[in-house]
């Protein structure tokens, strides 16, 4: 009798082993086979979301067969603690390990926002308030010039504080290394003088290329003691910045006498009059050495220089000429 349960007992255990073998067999197919996944999904994990949570919305959208044989491969491979929030593509079959591997790789997908050079701090903050996958309000709004105009990355759901906060870190990181490595003997007394003059150059040059070329007409005046006398800075003061003035100009607003006004001041702006990129920047701090004083649009996307006063005359003839022909078409 005593045989016959040890017996009994023993081919109970065998069975219960073989039975347990066999669900971890399955269970292993289940983790690591191709899963349900129909076609290329997007999925997110939001931030603070526990493995429970993430499993069962996985399960709930049809990309996984169990939440909990997922938490049990998640604890098994000790990956239960490194979800990372975000939105992440789940491409066709996936299965729950190789599922598991994107959200815990943080290479989650990226939306980019993209902020031209020369444009003013106000209509960089309305291109950040207007993108509708970043989200909260900014808070702090940077001085004109303080915002490095780029093509920034960020996760839907990130702060549009943040983006402002990148791009201001991002420009005080450029100006230092321009005014570290600037050409000797230029005639600016601090790194903010640099960045005045260097959106000067930005909004004068009108991304040709000839952000060096500008720069030196604009050397060249200052240690004459002549006016910059630059259209952007004029129309800048006009709005302070609060609006872009794309118009011809009426005389008596070239006659307004503005702290902008560089055909009536004899120097610098006290701001900067929109926000330079790097190329801009580093030509600032780095120009050519010309003989310039003057230039106007040529018509061919870039400008035409010249040092007398009787040169340039022909020069702005030349392009009021294109003008009309312009406009005449």
């Amino acid at each position: 009798m005593g045989r016959s349960v040890a017996a009994n007992a023993f081919t109970f255990l065998i069975i219960a082993f073989l039975a347990l073998g066999g669900l971890f067999a399955w269970g292993q197919g289940q983790f690591r086979n191709p899963g349900p996944v129909a076609e290329d999904t997007v999925f997110e994990v939001p931030k603070g979301a526990n493995l429970t949570k993430v499993a069962e919305a996985l399960e709930a959208e049809g990309l996984i067969s169990s939440g909990p044989v997922f938490r049990i491969g998640a604890r098994y491979t000790k990956r239960d603690d490194k979800l990372k929030f975000g939105e992440y593509l789940i491409p066709q079959g996936a299965s729950m390990d190789e599922i598991l591997d994107i959200l815990t790789s943080g290479k989650s997908i990226q939306y980019f926002i993209t902020l031209p050079e020369g444009l003013y701090t106000s209509e960089i903050i309305a291109k950040i308030e207007a993108n509708p996958d970043l989200t909260g309000a900014i808070e702090e709004i940077p001085p004109e010039g303080m915002m490095a105009p780029n093509t920034y990355s960020f996760q839907r759901g990130d702060t549009r504080q943040s983006v402002v906060d990148r791009m201001v870190k991002a420009q005080q990181e450029i100006l230092d290394e321009a005014w570290n490595n600037r050409a000797p003997d230029l005639p600016l007394e601090s790194k903010e003088e640099l960045l005045i003059l260097a959106s000067i150059v930005e909004s004068e040059a009108g991304g040709a290329g000839e952000w060096a070329k500008v720069a030196s007409v604009f050397y060249n005046r200052l240690e004459k003691g002549m006016r910059l006398e630059a259209d952007a800075t004029l129309r800048y003061g006009l709005t302070m910045g609060k609006e872009r003035l794309r118009r011809k100009l009426f005389q008596s607003e070239l006659d307004k006498e503005t702290p902008y006004n560089t055909y009536m001041i004899p120097a610098l702006t006290p701001t900067p009059i929109s926000n330079p990129g790097r190329e801009a920047i580093f030509a600032t701090a780095n120009p050519e050495k010309t003989p310039y004083f003057f230039f106007v649009l040529d018509g061919s996307g870039g400008h035409a220089f010249a040092v007398t006063y009787k040169e340039h005359q022909r020069n702005v003839a030349a392009w009021r000429a294109i003008e009309r022909e312009r406009a005449g078409n």
